[in-house]
């Protein structure tokens, strides 16, 4: 069985990594499938995993900026979180046969559902996976995931944990990625050009038409029963042991 939660309400960014670690945690105690589809509020600028966030982006610049942070208990380079639609997903790792094979699935899952809307893209190259070094999440592809007339449009990063698979990642609605380059330490740089295409994705695309559409593809790629989840105060009640964690400058911070 796969349970499905379209979360309404849009959370902080140490509430969501906080609900995506409180699901890979029962897929690990009961084997459960998850695919959570989010948003963010305030937007949020994420770090991954092994970032070394505090050399790399100038933490009093984005204090006085008001800009939210979180570090992501997955790996992968820093994304700004603002107008997308966020995935996560959570199974056995056996489910897919192994981490590798679920990032690619996954990534021909979004494929689909972005065709399924008029919106051509293919996959990117497989090639040796960038480092942490290699500038933000957004700024390059890693082999296999989506771009849209050669620009990456769906980022993601993946924690296995025993038995357990936790993958998550943005699909831009909009691009404001150009942000995170100017958050670098040093001299304030000049200013950052805006996207040469407001919406990556070609045109303007509703987070409901994109979340509708991301969950018939799964439903039709990956057999099985599927249950709507409305029960969020369940997850929410086991997320909240990591609150602090999330909510830790330390654990953001100290890289």
């Amino acid at each position: 069985m796969w349970h499905l939660w379209i979360d309404a309400t849009p959370r902080p960014g140490y509430a969501n990594m906080s609900l995506d670690l409180a699901l890979l945690d029962r897929t690990q105690q009961s084997a459960e499938q998850w695919l959570r589809l989010y948003r963010w509020q305030p937007f949020c600028l994420s770090f991954g995993r092994h970032e070394p966030a505090a050399r790399r982006y100038d933490q009093r610049r984005i204090e006085q900026l008001g800009l939210d942070t979180v570090r992501r208990p997955t790996g992968g380079r820093a994304v700004w979180h603002a107008t997308e639609l966020t995935y996560a997903i959570t199974a056995p790792v056996e489910a897919f046969g192994s981490s590798r094979s679920a990032y690619a699935e996954i990534h021909q899952l979004m494929l689909a559902a972005l065709g399924g809307l008029g919106v051509q893209g293919v996959l990117a190259t497989v090639s040796r996976a960038s480092g942490v070094g290699a500038g933000p999440c957004f700024s390059r592809p890693a082999g296999g995931e989506v771009l849209v007339e050669g620009r990456k449009v769906v980022g993601s990063a993946q924690l296995c944990r025993g038995s357990g698979l936790l993958q998550h990642g943005s699909i831009l609605l909009e691009d404001a990625q150009h942000l995170v380059e100017s958050l670098r330490c040093g001299p304030l740089p000049s200013p950052a050009p805006s996207p040469s295409q407001r919406y990556p994705l070609g045109r303007s695309l509703d987070a409901g038409a994109l979340s509708d559409a991301v969950v018939q593809s799964a439903m039709t790629r990956w057999s099985g029963s599927w249950k709507r989840w409305n029960q969020p105060e369940q997850v929410l009640q086991a997320a909240g042991q990591y609150f602090p964690h999330f909510q830790s400058v330390e654990w953001t911070w100290t890289r």
